[in-house]
């Protein structure tokens, strides 16, 4: 059996997308809307003040294309937290006039493919703010769910540590190389949803997802051993622009 890679966890997440029933929000009384976007404000509000406490995150985008208009993730730091956002979320008028149209349940997570050996990786103040990380508040998001192959030859999970290691690490510099281009938050979701990772990436300038992902497609772990899920890609909602967004 091949070493298993030792894992770090932090806060859980939830994306959460979801369409607008715009014919609902026409049809509906101007009180209706009115009172609908007053509840969605006030959770806009009080997830900011979670975030501000450092008790959780939260990022808001509006999703370009037809597989959603919007997302909601969530960073909490335990599972009961996240449902309980999501409950209360469901409960008001506002949500009333939306469709869930996917979702996303992973914990951000660190491997011991960068650990530093000998380290107590908990008293590092850098690796605990990877692991609960205020989620950045950039022009765009981009969300994609991710597996590591096993076919064949190309098995990922028959590889040894070394092999793994060395080939984590060239991956690695390849993010780098994008630092103060591209945040990257990794979600685990083994066991939690359909798909092995969750990534999250948030930048300034969106074609810096296209070249940060095209040049990983060069390297081994991601041609050889990559398996890639739908691609999200969005632009910040502020709660102004969540009000724009929603006028009719």
């Amino acid at each position: 059996m091949s070493e298993v890679a030792i894992t770090l966890e932090g806060w859980y997440a939830l994306h959460d997308f979801r369409t607008i029933d715009w014919t609902a929000w026409r049809n509906a009384s101007e009180a209706e809307r009115s009172r609908a976007l007053d509840e969605l404000h006030t959770f806009l509000n009080q997830w900011a003040e979670v975030d501000a406490d450092k008790k959780g995150s939260v990022a808001v985008y509006s999703i370009v294309g037809q597989k959603a208009d919007f997302v909601f993730m969530h960073l909490r730091e335990t599972l009961e937290e996240l449902n309980d956002v999501e409950i209360a979320f469901n409960k008001t008028l506002f949500a009333e006039f939306t469709v869930p149209t996917y979702s996303y349940v992973s914990v951000v997570e660190l491997s011991n493919y960068v650990n530093q050996p000998g380290a107590d990786p908990l008293q590092n103040p850098e690796i605990i703010a990877r692991l609960k990380p205020s989620l950045p508040k950039a022009n765009h998001i981009c969300f994609y769910p991710m597996n590591k192959r096993r076919d064949g030859n190309d098995n990922w999970y028959m590889l040894s540590m070394d092999e793994r290691r060395t080939m984590m690490r060239s991956h690695g510099m390849i993010g780098r190389k994008y630092a103060g281009k591209v945040k990257q938050i990794i979600s685990g979701s083994v066991g939690f949803d359909n798909w092995e990772w969750g990534v999250t990436l948030f930048a300034d300038d969106a074609l810096q997802f296209k070249k940060l992902v095209y040049e990983m497609r060069f390297d081994e772990v991601s041609a050889r051993y990559g398996d890639f899920g739908d691609f999200y890609v969005g632009n910040l909602l502020t709660a102004d622009k969540f009000s724009a967004m929603l006028k009719l």
